[in-house]
């Protein structure tokens, strides 16, 4: 870890609670909020890697919207809701130790930089949202390369701004498929494993698993 350059995080899910628009429409969508939030986020994710395959580009707020009307139907939630919840998924809440660790990393000169599917406007609303304007040095978004995480040409984004080598930047995701994405890539990527999840066999091992962003001061 001596020789890192600059540390990159993914947003959805290891930043920012993908959970939280619909945790806090629990009420009125009862018990199954949970199940639903997990589904509307699979599907999600599912549609990036279809329309990345199939060359079939959409922004990652259309794809929320199209995985948010399937999800919606599938938990049988009335339809009204729809708006509320995609407000909400504009301004998703942080993880509780997220903004204290960023601004310590930050007082250790560490370029930082978010690497998301998200499109510009929307990661710039979340990290308005969430009072992190004065973090980040850089907000990557995969709409330069027009496809999604895991292809390479996105994990080139940051390496070609910063002219620096792939071994030089730490990444952090709180998804399997893209901690190995970027390891594959040459990052030196660490799994945030916040709900003691396993692994997937993708031919790459993280040296790091931390279960909280606070863990990474702690290695770094």
């Amino acid at each position: 870890m001596k020789n890192i350059k600059a540390i990159i995080f993914d947003a959805y899910g290891t930043l920012f609670d993908v959970n939280s628009a619909a945790e806090k429409c629990k009420d009125k969508i009862g018990d199954k909020w949970e199940g639903f939030a997990n589904y509307w986020r699979t599907t999600q994710l599912e549609y990036t890697w279809l329309r990345s395959l199939m060359k079939r580009h959409k922004d990652f707020w259309q794809v929320t919207e199209d995985s948010l009307d399937k999800s919606m139907k599938a938990y049988e939630i009335n339809s009204s809701m729809r708006n509320e919840l995609l407000d909400l998924y504009k301004i998703l809440s942080t993880f509780k130790e997220v903004p204290e660790v960023l601004k310590s990393l930050k007082e250790k000169n560490f370029k930082l930089a978010i690497l998301s599917n998200g499109k510009p406007a929307l990661l710039n609303e979340l990290v308005k949202s969430n009072n992190l304007e004065n973090i980040f040095d850089d907000i990557f978004s995969i709409e330069e390369v027009g496809v999604y995480k895991p292809d390479s040409k996105v994990y080139d984004i940051p390496v070609k701004k910063y002219q620096i080598q792939r071994n030089e930047i730490t990444f952090l995701s709180a998804n399997t498929w893209d901690v190995s994405g970027g390891g594959n890539y040459g990052y030196n990527s660490i799994w945030v494993n916040r709900n003691n999840n396993t692994f997937d066999n993708l031919d790459y091992v993280p040296k790091h698993q931390i279960e909280d962003l606070g863990k990474l001061l702690d290695i770094i």
